[in-house]
């Protein structure tokens, strides 16, 4: 799973804004062919926002399947928000889309 800094999640919600949900999470839910769509679609574009029909269950439940989503395709959720959850994954270092801004090193001495 990849780990972002508040800097990264904020510049990737940033480019999510602008991009549309690819992908409609329904009342089927998280099953394996869903799965392997978002596998698929972050593979291709790294950075996916999914849209959660009506017809899914309560929104505890959104979250859950955020994080079992997340998991199962060794990504990171950016970001839940109303009915929208936004998934990032990098490429490898030869195909990588998106280019992350440096995470500061901190040094242990004052």
């Amino acid at each position: 799973m990849v780990q972002l800094t508040s800097k990264q999640r904020a510049y990737l919600k940033g480019l999510a804004m602008k991009e549309e949900a690819i992908l409609q999470l329904g009342k089927t839910g998280v099953t394996p062919e869903f799965t392997a769509s978002l596998d698929e679609a972050l593979a291709a574009r790294e950075l996916v926002k999914i849209g959660v029909q009506r017809t899914f269950a309560e929104e505890q439940d959104l979250h859950e399947a955020a994080e079992t989503l997340a998991e199962r395709t060794k990504s990171c959720v950016v970001q839940t928000i109303g009915r929208k959850i936004v998934f990032y994954r990098p490429g490898d270092e030869k195909h990588r889309r998106i280019e992350l801004p440096r995470a500061k090193k901190t040094s242990g001495t004052f």
